[in-house]
């Protein structure tokens, strides 16, 4: 077996394609493989795939291929171009290993993606020795390739937040599908007009609005009003961590109020932020003391907070009764950060209690959060939103991206 015949193997081409030459350059450490076609040979149509094409002309092309050891390596060809008798056009053939308008093979863009995935575009780049943008455009295709095939129609309960992708206040909102527990878009900014952008992408990939059944959100004003405007017949879900996360808030502008009369309430701002049960022994004594202490305004609001949370412990048939008889308690408390509070939760008391049906939560929103959040502390950033909602797409989306090989 010669080297063209051991090439033509490893690159597993099949009539007509046949590997003609090999030429490896000492001086630059390349490998360069050239692919020919037989004389004569006949293509299908790209366009209606018509068999029995006859060869209109060629064109040299040139693809990097993975390195052969730890050189270089790349592929030359003709790649043919067909005059079709049915559609009476003249179209250039798709060679098997590599896909249209690319300048890689598809073992490359392969290998490519799997790093990507596990590391900056810029790290993955220096590795192949190529320019970030050259990975950024194989990302963005696969991606892009695998968000088009996606079925959406079985969407019925969906989530929604944001994260952040740069200083300033700069937002990209993602949605999430609360069953599947995945990212299904994602959209510069955090405005009402998330949700008909939602929509619309929503339809393109088979679903409907009309089966959106839940919405779970925090109290943004307008989330709210984008769901009431272009979700009607959705319900509203306030995330009971975002609620929870009022109460805490709260709790801590008590404590900060109280701590200029009680200096044992300095320094320990996450003691009141956990449960009881989460608390090391030597915060359990320093919260005991406060507790002890029946005058003080943290320890009521702290039991005010706990007592909440018991709510969703609760029967669903209870719970109604359950927060009206806390939103007395906390109405009637004389702490005006644990008032503000109720007054909200008295506007929103719908949403709250929706949780008892519904059964959803922005929680998994968090750990999706840390996973992006992580993703761009490693890249430093993105010089693009474009870049960092594919980079959404990929390590959050749950798509199938498969770097098929091209038909012969």
């Amino acid at each position: 077996m010669n080297n063209t015949d051991l090439f033509q193997l490893a690159l597993g081409l099949t009539p007509p394609w046949y590997v003609s030459e090999t030429r490896f350059n000492a001086e630059v450490q390349e490998l360069h493989i050239t692919i020919d076609f037989l004389p004569g040979s006949e293509f299908a149509c790209t366009a209606c795939a018509e068999a029995g094409c006859k060869v209109h002309d060629s064109k040299e092309r040139v693809w990097r291929h993975l390195n052969f050891f730890q050189h270089k390596t790349f592929i030359h060809a003709r790649v043919p171009r067909t005059k079709c008798p049915r559609c009476g056009k003249v179209h250039q053939v798709s060679v098997p290993w590599s896909r249209p308008g690319s300048g890689f093979t598809l073992l490359f863009e392969a290998y490519v993606m799997t790093l990507v995935r596990e590391m900056p575009v810029r790290s993955a780049a220096r590795i192949v020795h190529e320019h970030d943008s050259l990975l950024w455009r194989i990302l963005h295709h696969y991606v892009h390739k695998a968000r088009r095939r996606e079925d959406l129609s079985t969407v019925e309960k969906i989530s929604v937040d944001e994260t952040a992708r740069a200083k300033g206040h700069k937002y990209v909102s993602l949605i999430m599908d609360a069953v599947s527990r995945r990212v299904i878009f994602a959209t510069e900014g955090k405005g009402a007009d998330v949700l008909p952008k939602f929509i619309e992408d929503l339809q393109s990939h088979g679903g409907c609005s009309e089966n959106i059944t839940d919405v779970c959100m925090d109290m943004s004003p307008a989330f709210i009003s984008g769901v009431e405007k272009h979700l009607p017949e959705s319900a509203i879900t306030f995330d009971k961590f975002h609620v929870i996360k009022l109460l805490n808030e709260a709790v801590d502008q008590v404590r900060r109020e109280e701590q200029k009369t009680m200096p044992e309430l300095k320094g320990n701002r996450y003691i009141w932020l956990k449960n009881k049960k989460n608390l090391t022994m030597k915060q359990k004594a320093v919260m005991d003391d406060v507790l002890s202490q029946r005058h003080s305004k943290t320890a009521r609001a702290y039991q005010l907070r706990l007592t909440f949370q018991e709510m969703y412990e609760k029967d669903p048939m209870d719970a109604p009764m359950f927060l009206k008889k806390w939103y007395f308690w906390a109405t009637h408390s004389r702490l005006e950060p644990i008032k503000t509070v109720a007054y909200t939760m008295k506007r929103h008391y719908t949403g709250i209690l929706r949780w008892f049906v519904s059964n959803i939560t922005n929680g998994l929103h968090e750990g999706i959060n840390s996973l992006i959040q992580a993703a761009k502390r490693k890249a430093r950033g993105y010089r693009s939103v474009r870049n960092f909602i594919a980079i959404i797409y990929l390590v959050a989306g749950g798509l199938d991206i498969s770097v098929a090989p091209a038909r012969s």
